[in-house]
């Protein structure tokens, strides 16, 4: 059970590729890699979770032992998610109405090599992500500005996929360190409808500016304004680019029993996400009026954070862990920069939409039984303080369950055959919003959600 970990979960990123992104717990991020870590709450700064460590402490790869393991695994999550009109009663639901809602498929490629004081590793991972679709016929089409019914998608899909690189040193018997480099790639789906009454907002904030501002302002009867970037897959998005992230980590024995862990989580660098567009204007006396043309979403990046951790083994078959993380949202996530360019005219109109995410804490408790050779149970609790006001829910972007309770178990067919699994519920939690410029209409947003994650491992 203890030998050293080459973990490959290449259907997992294959089943990443063709199948969408999970609706994250700590508003994009995923709340635990690997089905060890989600089934001990999250937690992963201090005590070995196989290659998964790669993206939470690359220090944690040298508490494997020596040896290389091969290993397939996903994550598979389903939400609940619901946006009520309060004063309508409404509903509009997150379900069957497309291809950018779940279940969603996440899932881990990853290579590491264990020998003596070193290892190495490589992999892929789905890191942070959201998905939701409502269709064309609920209230979310419909305008508040001259009540028209527009026929157009409300939707959103975010995938953020990291390829690390990582290396670990022992330098000492009680102190080990590690790195990651990591290529980045982000893809978004998005389609966005903005009343009237919000593009005036926005307007009056100097948040709207551009040369089609006038001509977007000048459409009689102008209702809403609709912006559309969409690849028609099953994966990805419309808009995309890659850039770098990276962590660094470490993990020291206090004694025989107890190690700290610590890791740092540098913010993404992957910049502008580019991409084909359309902007429609929605007027009530001549209809929906698009225009085609490309869309960049400006600075578009993943928080950097800062995690410590500590592990302690009671027995030689019980150990508990606990994380604390805090996550540098307010740096990344003020505003959300959207450019529409035309085609031909070359004319644009950019947009700023006012997120005002904060800086949240996160913590992790998670336990762990080793009942025999073949079995081994866990158990965990991971809470995460919710990032965005109220003001800052958007329908499309949902990123509200704060609590999980986790478990999962291992079973070993053999000393070089493991199969890991790990649940985790996310209670369902609710957030209201009547605030413009980002929404036209009071509502409120009830999500919850469920994550299974599975792993086999081969080692040789």
């Amino acid at each position: 059970m203890n030998k050293t970990i080459y973990s490959c979960g290449v259907g997992g990123v294959l089943a990443c590729l063709c199948s969408g992104v999970a609706c994250a717990t700590d508003a994009f991020n995923l709340s635990g890699f690997g089905p060890i870590s989600l089934s001990m709450g999250g937690t992963g700064v201090a005590h070995d979770i196989g290659a998964a460590g790669m993206m939470m402490n690359p220090a944690t790869l040298v508490l494997m032992q020596e040896g290389a393991h091969l290993g397939v695994g996903v994550d598979i999550i389903t939400a609940d998610l619901e946006i009520k009109n309060t004063e309508t009663g409404e509903t509009a639901r997150s379900q069957n109405h497309g291809r950018n809602n779940g279940p969603y498929f996440g899932p881990e490629l990853s290579f590491v090599w264990r020998d003596e004081r070193y290892a190495l590793g490589i992999g892929a991972f789905a890191s942070d992500g959201v998905g939701t679709q409502f269709g064309d016929n609920s209230f979310l089409s419909r305008t508040s500005t001259n009540s028209i019914d527009t026929g157009l998608d409300n939707f959103s899909r975010l995938l953020v996929l990291r390829v690390p690189f990582s290396a670990a040193y022992q330098v000492s018997e009680k102190l080990s360190v590690g790195a990651s480099l990591e290529a980045v790639w982000t893809s978004v789906n998005l389609g966005l409808l903005l009343d009237a009454t919000q593009i005036g907002s926005l307007a009056g904030q100097g948040r709207l500016s551009g040369s089609l501002v006038p001509a977007l302002l000048s459409v009689p009867e102008l209702s809403a304004g609709y912006l559309s970037v969409d690849n028609h897959r099953a994966a990805g998005g419309g808009t995309d680019a890659w850039g770098l992230g990276g962590k660094v980590g470490l993990t020291y024995q206090l004694s025989p029993q107890t190690r700290f862990g610590l890791a740092y989580n540098f913010k993404t660098n992957v910049g502008d996400l580019s991409g084909d567009a359309d902007l429609t204007a929605v007027s009530a006396v001549a209809g929906n009026i698009p225009l085609s043309g490309s869309m960049k979403l400006r600075n578009f990046e993943m928080p950097a954070h800062l995690a410590v951790g500590i592990n302690h083994e009671f027995t030689d078959r019980f150990a508990v862990s606990f994380d604390y993380k805090r996550v540098f949202w307010s740096d990344v996530m003020k505003d959300i920069r959207v450019q529409f360019k035309q085609n031909g005219s070359g004319d644009s109109l950019d947009l700023k939409l006012p997120f005002n995410y904060r800086d949240t804490n996160v913590y992790s408790l998670g336990a762990q039984y080793r009942y025999d050779a073949r079995w081994v149970f866990r158990a965990g609790f991971h809470y995460a303080q919710q990032a965005t006001s109220s003001g800052g829910v958007l329908p499309i972007i949902p990123s509200t369950p704060t609590t999980n309770v986790t478990g999962g178990v291992s079973y070993a067919f053999s000393a070089d055959d493991v199969i890991d699994f790990g649940l985790a519920y996310g209670f369902k939690k609710k957030v209201s919003n009547d605030s413009l410029p980002i929404t036209d209409t009071p509502i409120e947003a009830s999500h919850s959600q469920t994550v299974a994650s599975i792993a086999y491992t081969k080692r040789f």
